[in-house]
């Protein structure tokens, strides 16, 4: 019932290594709900009747893992080889459109405004414009604030940076404004929405694929081409890999551990429409 829940909301696939999490994330909505078991919980889902419950369950067992510059091997190369790339391909009209997707509670969209930040001189006169989404209302609702436990400020972000750009708020630390206001979220079901205006120049779909049935999966590469300029750059996940899913994507000759269109993709016949 709950594999197949997930599935239908949000294309996730509940792998057998994944099922010993379902009664931990499920737990704080037995107690909230007054359920005093996960099979009552199941019989209440089934009735369907009521749908913020749905709701509730499905967001629970996504998995909204992430924490500042994460996997810092990687984001460097965001930094130096992928917005350098596009710095060179731009230079003309000087904007650059970046899509974060499955960003949840924001740390990777952020990341990436406060590394652009700490270089002001270099990006001077560049419209940059970051989108991040999520299919998840609450984390969303968490990106937009800012704000974030000690515990997630230690995941990922140096010293230098936390002192820079966030200020003590009681027990937690908030994201200064200039900050905040770099990054555009939204709500957003990659399989099912409507793509966002593109295209993109830039989109992180990091360690999110993985999570997709095979079918869900092959959708959500076929819709993030779309959504792709030509000359773009597309990343994964440190440990995802485009060699089988399909032929809309082929590595960059110039960006290094980066993906573009594949030819047939690029060109304006062959890009797909958003739908």
């Amino acid at each position: 019932m709950l594999a197949a829940l997930l599935e239908a909301r949000a294309g996730h696939a509940l792998s057998p290594e994944r099922m010993w999490r379902i009664e931990t994330v499920l737990h704080p909505i037995l107690r909230e709900r007054g359920y005093p078991s996960l099979e009552a919980l199941v019989v209440a889902l089934a009735s369907e009747a009521d749908r913020n419950l749905v709701d509730q369950v499905v967001d629970a067992l996504i998995n909204h893992e992430t924490y500042f510059f994460r996997d810092h091997a990687q984001f460097l190369d965001i930094e130096r080889v992928a917005l350098e790339c596009l710095r060179e391909r731009r230079t003309r009209h000087r904007t650059l459109s970046v899509w974060s997707v499955g960003c949840s509670t924001g740390q990777e969209p952020y990341s990436l405004a406060m590394a652009l930040a700490e270089r002001p001189e270099h990006w001077a006169g560049w419209d940059i414009n970051i989108l991040a989404t999520d299919i998840s209302p609450s984390v969303i609702r968490t990106a937009r604030a800012g704000r974030y436990s000690h515990f997630e400020i230690q995941r990922g972000l140096p010293t230098r940076l936390m002192l820079r750009w966030f200020e003590p708020d009681g027990s937690d630390w908030l994201l200064r404004g200039d900050i905040r206001d770099r990054v555009r979220f939204a709500e957003h079901n990659l399989l099912s929405d409507t793509l966002p205006p593109g295209p993109f120049d830039l989109i992180l779909c990091r360690n999110m694929l993985f999570y997709l049935t095979p079918e869900h999966r092959s959708r959500a590469v076929t819709r993030l081409a779309a959504a792709l300029a030509p000359d773009g750059l597309f990343m994964l996940g440190a440990f995802e890999t485009m060699l089988t899913q399909g032929a809309a994507f082929a590595p960059d000759p110039e960006a290094r551990g980066f993906y573009r269109l594949s030819a047939a993709e690029a060109r304006p016949q062959g890009r797909l429409q958003a739908r």
